[in-house]
């Protein structure tokens, strides 16, 4: 246990009582209840949890995994068997990323609030230690716990570290810690072993480069080495003088205004020191512009944690939408029983929540992580009476937050900014008729009815069904064999034909007071780009399919986005994605699109350059477009770069040093050691589309060292995003993923820099990171 984990701990009764064990009850649904034993390790950091009956298989998870503890009934298994148990014996355990909540019952109210209040204490001292800290938890390899370390067990240590060392050279640094000559580590022996094992050549090689004395770097040098290779901009010396007062460890070097090599490596592991431009993580853009002049972190079929057809549907997708920084939500509205409408995936065998849980869901977690403008995509399938419950649920629930008029009664010939609409909630959908007040001054005529929001055109194939998608469907026998269906060009289940009343008219009639509440985004057919532009109805918001958006991007890619700098485009999976697999969101992003709603729980590449996109201006889910895609005149087209004028284009050339303490592959065994390499992706315009990787270093994640030097033009920058990529190299099958940070290419940093790795959940895994070097090039175009 690290010192500042164990003086910040100061066991009390209620660690103890949880150091104790507790029963209660895990919970998955309303027939699924089994008691569990609980019980906090010694170290504070991990819980397991075995079955009362069998006691032989143990559970595990980490503090660290933990993201909140939700106190009663704060999830819809909890809410289901309320008239059981009342909401004080109840706690609901969220981990980060995508891994599913742990539900649990305590069979008392103190009970409950012993492991609330500790796992809350626990969470909040691990959210404060910094790397060095939870590095020092390492010592658990010492297996008979008598606070000595022998060489195997430090080489059972080296191997939890992932790092496969020669043994001669292992145990040549282990005699040199061992000072007592004992022939084990102890206390302090052990910190010289570790700062031993964790000695940084690469950094130190850097640091005596600006130094005259090689120990310590003074003010100048300092200086002339953020103006030289980091290439901070003004106010350098200021600079340098708050990173030596930050990061200098010495107060008597603090006092002389020098940096040692440890105040050094702190810097380089720092925001300041990593690759993403730390300017950029505050709220750092103009949000005054119209709603369609930026892009927005966008979700599709919110309400599923799982696949298309089978998956469950919760309003946890709702949360974890919105925590991960959505503002477009989608909700798919059905007739439901006893008169409240579900929410669903509709004619599949995805479970339903009520219409009104996502709603105070929505009202709850709305605005915690932004509060700007939230944009609620709505489906809607009910009849009149449950459209009009919906309307009623609506207002009654989200009250104020609802925008249901146009802003100080203007015309909406221009949509509003993201800065007018703040802590407001947009409702996206068709409307029975026109907006009160149009531009022309005249009632619109009523659109025709707009297909499904899952038609993919005459491109789709009922061949194309996955195999997996067929499988889950022939499990629930024989009927439920897909058919394609003509009309909606759809794949449905055949247990649920087509032709069946249950499918209902392709437009229903819209109820009046729903429609009423649909103002700045109005879903109409997308008919042309000539005709939207002879409109001119910069409210009105057309949904397009992957395929048909990519078939209008290399057709007709300079009107795309002309198209989307003047109102608001989404672009949604094909149904064929039973999977939730998402498609490619850089070709949509290229041309302008706003709304590129993307299946949010699935991990992957798509999802990766979601978060790097959206990872600048504070997270809040909106980011500014370039010039030239919010130009409705623009001459742009992403499949000819030179349209973007006269500017510049880059030569990026990132130098990769060397990896720190990578991870293990998921699900791998103890002893297995990760081969690593390191891919850096560009993804752009179809010109700037490119990937290159270094060499795999042989059995060593630990502090691998590669130094090769990679080139990448790239002629967009404005649009280009970065992704570095880790993977453990297999030279007879697919390499597995160990981490990855992907960000803009306008947010990437020159100079030493660390990049800090992210999970395939993109969650932080400290301390893994890459040392690298950026030197980025301006080229002109060629006469």
């Amino acid at each position: 246990m690290s010192q500042f984990y164990r003086d910040s701990l100061q066991l009390d009764e209620t660690l103890e009582r949880m150091q104790q064990g507790t029963v209660m009850r895990k919970v998955k649904s309303k027939s699924w209840k089994k008691q569990r034993y609980f019980k906090l390790q010694d170290d504070c950091m991990t819980v397991w949890y075995k079955s009362k009956k069998t006691g032989n298989t143990k559970y595990t998870f980490s503090i660290s995994d933990v993201e909140t503890v939700r106190e009663g009934h704060q999830s819809e298994v909890l809410q289901s068997l309320a008239e059981e148990f009342p909401p004080e014996h109840c706690l609901t355990i969220v981990f980060h990323g995508r891994r599913g909540n742990l539900d649990l019952i305590a069979s008392s109210p103190e009970e409950a609030q012993c492991w609330v209040r500790g796992l809350r204490r626990l969470v909040e001292i691990v959210t404060k230690m910094d790397q060095q800290e939870k590095m020092d938890q390492y010592p658990s390899a010492d297996k008979n716990k008598d606070g000595r370390m022998s060489f195997q067990e430090v080489r059972q240590l080296l191997r939890m570290m992932n790092m496969e060392m020669n043994e001669d050279h292992a145990l040549r640094l282990f005699q040199m810690a061992d000072r007592s000559e004992s022939g084990t580590l102890e206390g302090e022996e052990f910190v010289l072993f570790y700062k031993a094992l964790t000695q940084r050549d690469d950094v130190l090689g850097v640091f005596q480069a600006f130094s005259q004395d090689g120990k310590k770097l003074t003010l100048l040098e300092l200086v002339d080495f953020l103006q030289q290779e980091q290439l901070e901009g003004e106010n350098t010396q200021e600079f340098a003088m708050e990173l030596i007062a930050r990061y200098e460890p010495s107060e008597s070097a603090r006092a002389r205004h020098v940096l040692s090599l440890d105040g050094f490596l702190l810097y380089l592991c720092s925001p300041e020191g990593a690759i993403f431009n730390p300017a950029h993580g505050p709220l750092c853009q103009d949000m005054t512009q119209p709603l369609c002049h930026y892009f927005i972190s966008s979700s599709h079929n919110t309400y599923l944690l799982e696949d298309q057809l089978l998956g469950q549907s919760s309003v946890e997708g709702y949360i974890r939408a919105l925590k991960r920084g959505c503002r477009c939500l989608e909700v798919d509205c059905w007739d439901g029983p006893g008169g409240e409408p579900v929410v669903y995936h509709g004619h599949t065998f995805t479970s339903k929540i009520p219409f009104k849980d996502v709603l105070s869901t929505l009202g709850q977690y709305a605005f915690q992580a932004s509060d700007y403008p939230i944009i609620l995509s709505l489906e809607n399938h009910c009849g009149p009476e449950q459209q009009h419950l919906m309307a009623q649920h609506l207002k009654g629930i989200l009250g104020e937050r609802l925008l249901t008029a146009p802003l100080d009664a203007r015309d909406p010939t221009q949509l509003p900014s993201p800065e007018e609409l703040r802590g407001r909630i947009i409702l996206k959908g068709k409307r029975a008729e026109s907006l009160a007040h149009s531009p022309s001054g005249q009632p619109d005529e009523a659109p025709e009815g707009e297909a499904s929001e899952d038609d993919d055109g005459p491109e789709a194939e009922e061949e194309s069904l996955s195999q997996e998608a067929k499988r889950k469907l022939s499990a629930h026998g024989p009927s439920s064999r897909p058919s394609w269906c003509s009309r909606c060009r759809r794949l449905w289940p055949s247990a649920l034909p087509p032709g069946s009343d249950l499918l209902g008219p392709l437009q229903k009639s819209q109820a009046k007071e729903l429609s009423d509440c649909i103002v700045y985004c109005h879903s109409v057919p997308f008919r042309g780009f000539q005709p939207a532009l002879a409109h001119r109805r910069p409210y009105e918001t057309a949904s397009l399919p992957e395929a048909k958006a990519r078939k209008l991007i290399k057709e007709a890619g300079n009107e795309f986005v002309r198209h989307t700098a003047r109102q608001l485009t989404r672009i949604y999976p094909s149904g064929l994605r039973t999977d939730s697999s998402n498609y490619d969101p850089q070709e949509m992003w290229n041309v302008g699109c706003q709304l590129v709603a993307l299946n949010v729980q699935t991990a992957g590449v798509e999802m990766d350059l979601c978060d790097g996109l959206f990872r600048q201006n504070a997270r809040c889910g909106y980011v500014l477009k370039p010039a030239f895609l919010r130009d409705a005149g623009t001459a742009f087209d992403p499949n000819n770069p030179r349209s973007r004028g006269p500017m510049c284009h880059c030569l990026v050339s990132p130098q990769v040093i060397s990896g720190q303490q990578l991870p293990k592959v998921a699900g791998s065994k103890a002893s297995a050691i990760v081969d690593p390499l390191v891919r850096v992706e560009i993804h752009g315009v179809p010109t700037d589309q490119a990937r290159q990787e270094t060499q795999a270093i042989d059995n060593n994640g630990f502090n691998p060292h590669w130094g090769e030097t990679l080139r990448f033009k790239v002629h967009v920058p404005e649009l280009a995003l970065v992704r570095f990529v880790v993977e453990d190299y297999d030279k007879a099958s697919r390499n597995d993923f160990v981490g990855q940070f992907t960000l803009p290419f306008a947010s990437i940093k020159s100079g030493y820099r660390h990049v800090h790795l992210l999970s395939k959940d993109g969650t932080a895994i400290p301390p893994s990171s890459l040392f690298i070097h950026v030197q980025i090039t301006e080229l002109p175009y060629p006469e």
